[in-house]
């Protein structure tokens, strides 16, 4: 919707938009993004953690920008230190949310019909015993509803899930990158009814 002339065939499920540590971006800018160290990670990496807004000839833009930004400031924990171990964690932890069953199981799946976002909280905590941090994008002119756009969840140091609020004497984590095209993803609003779009038009 965004990003009409490039989005061909966006996958009908849900992928990985990234791995982010808290406090940090853009850590150390001189460990560049080498495509060739997550070779054997590819078909899944092109499965599951897919550039949708770019049609770059090897779709590599996407992990290069995450690398960047996040995966240097990752690497200071010594399980995701090296491109391989960055991308293959994430794959893993996105295979252990599973997240797109999880949902399935709580009948919460793409309508046309709207949903109560309260409802959607709730399936989430109750399968996952944490609470995620669920962000839509704010109704259009002349719209009632929100559309859910992303589900982050958030992991203590040791890689276990952990609720999604920031805790004491933290800042929030930075949500400043989350720009999709012109419109921004915020904190989905609890009273306005929800629109889970099973085809992006």
């Amino acid at each position: 919707q965004m990003s009409a002339n490039d989005c061909q065939d966006p996958p009908e499920y849900w992928t990985i938009h990234g791995l982010w540590p808290d406090k940090a971006e853009e850590c150390n800018r001189t460990w560049h993004f080498n495509v060739s160290e997550i070779k054997d990670l590819m078909s899944d990496m092109r499965r599951y953690w897919p550039d949708v807004l770019h049609s770059s000839l090897n779709r590599t833009q996407f992990w290069k920008h995450e690398w960047d930004k996040h995966g240097t400031c990752a690497a200071t924990l010594e399980v995701l230190n090296s491109q391989k171990k960055y991308f293959g964690k994430a794959l893993e932890l996105y295979q252990h949310v599973d997240l797109n069953n999880c949902l399935l199981k709580a009948g919460i799946k793409p309508s046309s019909s709207y949903y109560q976002m309260t409802a959607i909280k709730e399936a989430l905590t109750r399968f996952y015993g944490v609470t995620p941090k669920i962000q839509c994008l704010p109704p259009e002119e002349g719209e009632k509803a929100q559309t859910i756009g992303q589900i982050e969840f958030c992991f203590t140091k040791e890689l276990q899930l952990r609720n999604c609020t920031a805790l004491k004497g933290e800042s929030a984590p930075m949500q400043a990158d989350l720009k999709l095209g012109t419109e921004e993803l915020s904190v989905c609003s609890d009273t306005l009814p929800t629109y889970y779009p099973s085809q992006v038009q």
